[in-house]
This record gives structure tokens, sequence and C-alpha cells, in this order.
């Protein structure tokens, strides 16, 4: 509760410098039409809308065939879609993982205990008794003074680190960003590190606290086919996570018995430590090399249709996965029909609107759920160029119990969008606050992180704290009751009588807003000083 009334702290800092203005006459962003779309992209007929898979066809077909009749223009030249080259890898790990050493020896089970996965295109790869080496937080960060990697030789061995990074819950607001999750907490950095080290695997260690989501997420983000975009960066034999209560049995026969790693992890002069341990387990791969698309469509400017709004949300999920109590399709209707109907909603309200100044662009990117490869792509083969990108506006999961009074901004701080959002929020008697759970690291989560990669000034937000109706406490249950049974699993559905769209909308409705705004003027948004993105907008 500390963390919730520091916020409410903020919110009132924020709130007092806000008068309240008379709210724009923009056109409506319809209701009807964002309840009719995520039905149907969230329905069984779309199978989960993974891509490769009859789901991918029919979902970027719909999103064509929608904006065709909105009368919005191809955004690729005369093409809706921009291909996007992947490899699916359907990976088939052994049942076991065996860790052995000191005379003692245990198996992990597939799924239960352990997953894992590959990057490599090659039909079978193995760790055969790699040498444990526990390497902290698996983190290199010369402007921190950090290095979890120095003085081993990693060839050949395979490191075990923590989830997240060593600011997280550890009271030091100093120690990185303190609570707030920088890149080097994520499990995608993890695996980049270990394998520019050298490293044959790498192990991450599961904790639900730090990691944000339960082991029942892991079980199903990281089983089945997995699609990658092919690269020539080093890449690990085997990635893989271990559940914590199986980190526990294997530190309580390694070097480490008795030890604290936790803590051990949060010193700056932390070295690498051999656990006098090897580990085995293979994958036999069947590989399919395919091309899925991201969908776009483009509105065009007056005078200065030269300079772009991206609105962005990804159109795909899991597809048919393991099937929980009986039903096996993730149909994902929060995460993500909402935003691609939101895209649909927002093109709409565009069309009705008088003409723009500068051009809006609708891109629904694939493959969000492999690792953002849609936005990756995209943003390493710009349709528009990034220089005459004005903004990016990603919409991803929009979900609340009615209409919010707040606005959370994920990346607050970050740039000049804010500025825009308050503005917007204000319009609306709403208040903006940075995200209360910035530990999660929801910021590198969705495709707005490809955008500002590039230097793009993104605004990725939602109302998800206090409701006009609800209290704070009832929003965090809800939520929390989302985290828990539904996200990535195919609860995740939609039902017309029971799902609320108000504060869908009103989200929806303030996109649009700061859309309208920015494509009717000629400033640019800056990034802040001190922001890491501002370098590459230069």
């Amino acid at each position: 509760m500390k963390k919730y009334l520091k916020i409410l702290v903020i919110v009132l800092f924020i709130s007092c410098e806000n008068d309240k203005k008379e709210v724009t006459n923009f056109v409506e962003v319809n209701q009807t039409t964002i309840g009719n779309h995520i039905e149907r992209l969230a329905s069984d007929e779309f199978l989960g809308r993974k891509p490769f898979t009859e789901g991918e066809v029919k979902t970027v077909n719909y999103l064509k065939d929608e904006f065709e009749k909105l009368g919005v223009l191809p955004g690729n030249g005369s093409s809706f879609f921009q291909d996007v080259p992947m490899v699916e890898i359907t990976g088939t790990p052994s049942e076991k993982m065996i860790i052995s050493g000191n005379n003692e020896s245990f198996n992990l089970e597939y799924l239960k205990d352990f997953v894992a996965t590959t990057n490599k295109t090659e039909s079978e790869l193995n760790l055969d008794n790699s040498e444990l080496v526990f390497a902290g937080y698996g983190i290199v960060a010369p402007e921190y003074g950090w290095n979890d990697y120095e003085g081993i030789d990693w060839k050949g061995k395979t490191a075990v680190v923590l989830i997240n990074d060593p600011g997280f819950k550890s009271g030091d607001s100093t120690l990185f960003k303190g609570n707030e999750m920088t890149y080097y907490g994520r499990w995608t950095y993890k695996y980049e590190e270990a394998a520019r080290q050298g490293a044959d695997g790498l192990i991450i260690i599961h904790d639900t606290e730090p990691a944000s989501y339960g082991w029942n997420v892991i079980e199903s983000g990281w089983s089945g086919a997995r699609l990658i975009i092919e690269s020539d960066l080093p890449l690990l034999n085997i990635e893989s996570w271990i559940s914590g209560e199986s980190a526990e049995k294997m530190f309580e026969i390694s070097t480490m018995k008795g030890q604290d790693y936790k803590t051990l992890s949060r010193n700056k002069d932390f070295k690498p430590i051999p656990l006098d341990l090897k580990v085995s387990v293979g994958i036999k791969n069947e590989i399919k090399k395919d091309v899925s698309k991201n969908v776009v469509a483009l509105i065009p400017g007056t005078d200065r249709k030269d300079e772009f709004i991206i609105y962005s949300a990804h159109w795909d999920h899991f597809g048919v996965g393991k099937a929980i109590n009986g039903d096996s399709i993730y149909n994902g209707s929060v995460d993500n029909a909402s935003g691609t109907a939101g895209l649909l909603a927002i093109a709409e309200a565009f069309k009705k609107s008088e003409a723009t100044k500068r051009s809006i662009v609708l891109l629904a990117v694939t493959g969000e759920e492999q690792g953002l490869l849609g936005s990756a792509y995209y943003s390493e083969n710009p349709i528009y160029s990034p220089k005459k990108t004005i903004a990016n506006i990603n919409i991803d999961a929009l979900d609340s119990p009615g209409k919010m009074k707040d606005l959370t901004i994920t990346g607050f701080g970050q740039s000049e969008m804010d500025e825009y959002a308050k503005e917007a929020a204000n319009q609306q008697n709403r208040y903006i606050i940075p995200d209360p759970e910035a530990e999660k690291g929801y910021f590198f989560r969705s495709d707005h992180f490809n955008f500002a990669k590039i230097g793009i000034p993104a605004l990725y937000a939602s109302g998800s704290y206090e409701g006009f109706d609800l209290s704070i406490e009832e929003i965090k249950k809800y939520n929390d009751n989302y985290r828990i049974n539904k996200y990535h699993q195919p609860s995740d559905e939609y039902n017309s009588e029971t799902t609320e769209l108000s504060g869908v909308q009103l989200d929806l409705q303030l996109f649009f807003n700061v859309g309208f705004k920015l494509s009717n003027e000629e400033y640019f948004p800056k990034w802040y000083n001190g922001s890491e993105f501002k370098a590459a907008r230069k």
C-alpha cells in the first residue's frame, strides 16, 4: 500500500498543475465498432491468431478487408501487407533436464520444472554435461561498473542467472534504477548477453514477483512452435528457464550450498561462481521458413503528407496450444484483439474527421508474442522514414471494468509525448501517472519499444489505476484477476454480455485526440534530456 500511496501523491502533484479545459470537439471513436471487432477477432474462428497458421491468414485478410471498407489506402505502396520473413522452430526438448555433480544428481521434468528453446536453425542441439556457472543477474553494464561474466572463459559452459536486475527490491534507488526494471532485467537481454559472452547455454531462474508473471506463463509461452527472425548475431545452443524450486535443489548440491545467492548477486563486486555441477538437455527441431505479415494502412495528410503519425498494435496471439480446462484456443481478447480493434476504430474516426495535415499510418504487426518480431522488422525496414515519423502511439491489451480517472504512462519521463497525453487526459477530466509497477519492465514488453530504439517518441498508456466509479483497491483486484487467471491463457475470451468497453473507448478516444493534435501541427515532440533514445533521434 505504501507504493500506491506514493503514486497518489504523484497524482495530486500532477493534477494540481492542470486546470480543467473544455473538451475539444473531436470525432467520437465508436464503442460499438470496438466491440464488434474484438468479438470477431477473439472468436474461435480466428484460431488464436498465431503467425504461420490459418489463423494468420484469416486475421490479416480480415484487417485488409476492413480497412478497404473504410476507404483507407494501402500503406506499403499498392499493398496492405509488409512481408516479415520468419523461421518457425518447433522444438521438442528431452523429457528430462539432468543436473549432476558431487556424486549426486536429479532430473527436472519438462514443463513442470523446466522449459528449453533455441533460436538456432539446426535439427538437433544439446548441452552435454555442460559446466554450470552462477552468473548473478547475467548483466554487463559498463555505465554501472557492472560485469557478472568477468573472469570466466564461457566456451562450453552454461550460465545460471536471476530474472530482473539488482535494483529490484534492493531498497536502494541508486542501484541501477531501483525498483524500475532496466533492459538489463529482461529475459531477452539475458539470452543476448550470454550468447555474446560465448556461453553454450543459459538457464534463467524463475521467480514470480521479479518476473511479474507465474510459471504458467513460462509453461505456455516457451513451449511448442516459436518464431524468430534470422540474425547474424551470436546465439545460444539452449535457452532455458527453471522453476524457483528446482533452483533451490540445484544450489543445495552445489558449491553455493547455504549461501544467499540473491544477496550475493546485488554486490557490485560479484564474480561468477562455478557450481561444480553439470547439465544435460537436448532439443530436436523441425524448421519451417515462411513469411508472416504486418498489415499497413494509410490515411494521407494534406500539406504535410510526408510526415507521419504511426498507430501500432499487434494482431497475433498464441494460436491453439496446451488445453486448460478443456479449452485449447488462446483467443487473446484483451491481448490483443482490443488493440487491433482499436486501430480499426481509430481509422474509422479519422475518416469521419476533417482531413489532417500530416498522414496517419495504421500498423498491425505480427510476432509480438514471440519477442516483438513484427515491429523489430519494421524498425529495421521502415516503410516511412523514421526522421519524418513524428510519433508512435502503441495500443496493447486495453482492459478495464469501467471508465478510468487515470492514464498510466509506461515509460513516463522519456519524451514530450507525456505532455500531449497530459493535455488529452485533462480534456477528459483525467490525470496521468507513471507506471506504478515499473519494476515489471512493461516498457520493454510491447511494440513501442522498437520505435523508441530508432528514435521515434512513443506513447504507451492506458487507464489502469483508479476508476471514476471503482476504487484503487477494486481496480487492483480486477487487474490481478486478469494477470493470474487470463493473461496468456485460453480464458482471455470476449463475452458481449459481460465485457465492459467504456474504459477501452475512453482510452482509444484519448489516443485519437493525441494523434489528431499531432497531425495538425508542425511541432516534432522531443525526447527529454537523459533519455537513452534521444541520441537515436538525432
